[in-house]
């Protein structure tokens, strides 16, 4: 996906936003993760963000939101700072992966992280992901996750984090 494939679909108003979530529920997950999750101005850039806004954005220890970035953005870009080391994590700026096995694992740690939320759970997250147009060689987020990710779930493992 480029970013003007996410321009194109930023208007996709089926997708969960942030503010959808439950007061405090975001920044709970994320804290349990050493993460601290900020919300700026609806409007406002969002620093570190990959793609723009509204896509989340990444800077070491933080996370940064809008109202209008998709909850899947939000867990994705929290889950890329999850996997990394402590040493790694200090260092990241709007990118956050260096491998493909990083890549996976994110997509499946936010897969997992999503019944951590209130009103969101993996069956929706999975949806949105592919609304919001992640693509898997099986056709869809959920045979992905069900079918063809044990690699990203022994790496999760490997990491000492949570796994199916």
């Amino acid at each position: 996906m480029t970013p003007d494939d996410t321009a194109a679909i930023d208007g996709n108003a089926g997708v969960m936003r942030v503010r959808e979530l439950p007061p405090g529920a975001a920044d709970a997950l994320l804290a349990s993760h050493g993460l601290s999750l900020h919300v700026v101005d609806d409007g406002a850039p969002i620093p570190g963000s990959f793609w723009g806004e509204p896509e989340a954005g990444v800077i070491a220890h933080n996370v940064y939101v809008r109202g209008d970035t998709p909850v899947h953005s939000m867990l994705h870009e929290a889950c890329h700072l999850i996997v990394l080391p402590d040493e790694r994590r200090a260092q990241v700026h709007t990118d956050a992966t260096d491998s493909v096995i990083e890549e996976d694992a994110t997509c499946c740690l936010q897969i997992i992280l999503a019944d951590a939320l209130p009103g969101v759970g993996r069956k929706r997250l999975m949806a949105d992901m592919d609304a919001w147009g992640y693509t898997y060689r099986l056709g869809s987020t959920q045979a992905w996750f069900e079918q063809d990710a044990d690699d990203a779930r022994a790496f999760l493992k490997d990491r000492g984090l949570p796994h199916l």
